[in-house]
């Protein structure tokens, strides 16, 4: 696992996240534990090292 930190793109707090780097790449929908709103979450890895994240909001 790999603790990620970023900011929500809503309320833009620092949050953070565990990401499964044996998953090479994932994208899901995961709730800001701060303000609670949907976000996007896409992660990419190769050899275990992360080479991509972005978070995205959600239309509501």
């Amino acid at each position: 696992m790999y603790e990620h930190f970023f900011q929500c793109p809503y309320c833009w707090e620092e949050i953070s996240m565990l990401l499964d780097t044996s998953i090479n790449q994932q994208t899901y929908v995961e709730d800001c534990e701060v303000c609670c709103n949907p976000m996007e979450i896409t992660s990419h890895f190769i050899n275990n090292e992360m080479v991509q994240f972005e978070v995205q909001e959600l239309g509501q």
